[in-house]
């Protein structure tokens, strides 16, 4: 009988170290004390956080609360070996692990990942300027404001996207469209190498000679942990720009997209200095029962923006204008990207997307989508905050870049479209019919385009895209991303952020 006994034993201690066996073991088991094996692996300054830690809410809380990963831990490294070993350690014990930065990314994929881990990068925020003033180097945690302003106080200015609290390389690895890319290209276009913390726990610094190279710049969530990268800066061309904004009624939508089709991208793509951003919003104190359109003009280097670019939209008669003389510093807060702005603010409301990529508009989908938002957020009363967002960039430097040089199969495309679908969550009956206002108006969009094939802005995506949509069509970009995955990471630890398998 004590053979027995102690067989037994040995059986479920050998058990409870699986934590899928010990999950059904339950009560048998001893609680394991994860948080404190893995801070005897990491340097003194990294920290671990469990649900019973103080700030743990405040740490996991994302932009959008659908489709959240399932975190169990946080870590938060202060080097890249703490990143090593919190990869290494989760392999041992079998657990998930997924890094973050901004929490903006709002796909559905990301709750996939059960009793995982989360590795907050925040803490590595280094920005170090190349003593040549042509490169920086920056940690995997740096948000859009921090280089923005770190630059700007040295004379020189980064590709990176509008939004002050979103990180730099998250959306750099699927691509990252910014004020800057019609001179200098995307975000993804910039890195010149970067350190990369493979599946396995390995450390890889990889550039242009390296087979990684190619995927990480577009596909690059499905590969590794990007503790730091070098990027390319560039000295400050134009520290003045110019906006003016005009708000329309719902009557002018048609007249309004052929006008920016017609005198912002006449020549199939907008002048370098030039970008234009709209959006349908709720503002009963205006039209109590029908959406708005909020319509912006930037220029770069301008003090007051181009006749030739406000004139035709003055014509179309605006319910209100307003010109505004800028620094660059200036366009986040401007255009309602700064941190003191709603989508710096994690609110506890749900945020889906709904992204797709176009060439110029179709004013009569521009017609319908309208009518079916003004439609939907007045009948469902929960969902008047949302918006319909379309940004209009240019081009110039994302073409410079051969469509075949990276992962990022979306360089033709002028501007991108995407729902936003904002509510406080209230049950799957307004999660049904959020999503479902969402699939409808891209579908309209889409229909509109004539296009069998659909192009989606990953770093947008809602989840319920293919994997082509994100990576491209072309069944050479597929084969190539799955044969990197197949040897990178073969058993798929990195597949909650837009997997490629």
């Amino acid at each position: 009988m004590e053979v027995l006994t102690a067989v037994a034993a040995w059986a479920i201690s050998s058990a409870c170290k699986e934590p899928s066996v010990a999950s059904f073991l339950g009560g048998i088991c001893p609680r394991r004390d994860y948080a404190k094996e893995l801070a005897e692996r990491l340097s003194e300054t990294a920290h671990v956080y469990t649900p019973e830690s103080d700030d743990f809410a405040k740490i996991t809380t994302r932009w959008s609360l659908l489709g959240l990963p399932d975190v169990k831990l946080v870590v938060v490294p202060s080097s890249e070996n703490d990143v090593v070993e919190t990869v290494k350690y989760a392999n041992t014990q079998k657990l998930p692990f997924l890094a973050r930065s901004g929490g903006h990314g709002s796909i559905a994929t990301l709750g996939k990942m059960k009793n995982g881990i989360e590795i907050w990068l925040n803490q590595l925020d280094t920005i170090e300027i190349a003593d040549d003033g042509t490169t920086a180097k920056i940690g995997g945690g740096v948000l859009v404001k921090s280089i923005i302003d770190t630059l700007w106080a040295a004379g020189k200015q980064a590709a990176t996207g509008f939004c002050e609290c979103v990180s730099v390389l998250g959306p750099g690895l699927g691509g990252g469209h910014g004020p800057l890319q019609g001179r200098h290209g995307l975000v993804s276009d910039q890195f010149v190498s970067m350190t990369v913390v493979l599946a396995d726990g390995s450390v890889q610094t990889i550039d242009k000679e390296s087979e990684l190279w190619w995927a990480m710049r577009g596909a690059g969530h499905n590969f590794g942990i990007v503790t730091s990268a070098t990027i390319n800066i560039f000295d400050i061309q134009h520290r003045d720009w110019a906006s003016e904004n005009f708000i329309y009624t719902g009557d002018k939508v048609e007249e309004l997209y052929a006008r920016i089709n017609e005198h912002l991208l006449k020549n199939g793509t907008q002048p370098v200095d030039v970008l234009n951003y709209s959006f349908f919003f709720n503002f009963p104190a205006i039209d109590a029962t029908k959406p708005l359109v909020m319509f912006y003009v930037l220029q770069e280097g301008k003090k007051v923006v181009d006749k030739e670019f406000t004139k035709p939209f003055h014509d179309l008669g605006p319910v209100s204008t307003e010109a505004v003389e800028l620094s660059f510093t200036d366009l986040p807060a401007w255009t309602g990207n700064g941190n003191d702005s709603p989508p710096c603010k994690k609110a506890n409301l749900v945020n889906l997307r709904f992204p797709i990529d176009l060439a110029t508009y179709n004013v009569e989908a521009q017609r319908k989508v309208y009518d079916l938002f003004a439609s939907a957020t007045q009948e469902t009363p929960a969902l008047n905050n949302s918006l319909f967002l379309f940004e209009g960039y240019a081009l110039q430097g994302v073409k410079a870049f051969p469509g075949d040089s990276s992962a990022f199969a979306l360089r033709d495309e002028n501007l991108l479209i995407s729902p936003l679908i904002t509510f406080a969550p209230d049950g799957p009956e307004l999660d049904k019919k959020a999503h479902e206002l969402g699939e409808n108006l891209r579908r309209i969009i889409h229909e509109g385009t004539g296009r069998d094939k659909m192009h989606t802005y990953v770093n947008y995506a809602a989840g319920s895209e293919k994997k082509e949509n994100w990576y491209g069509h072309e069944q050479w970009r597929q084969d190539r991303l799955l044969a990197l995955k197949n040897k990178y990471d073969p058993e798929r630890k990195f597949s909650f952020y837009a997997p490629i398998a």
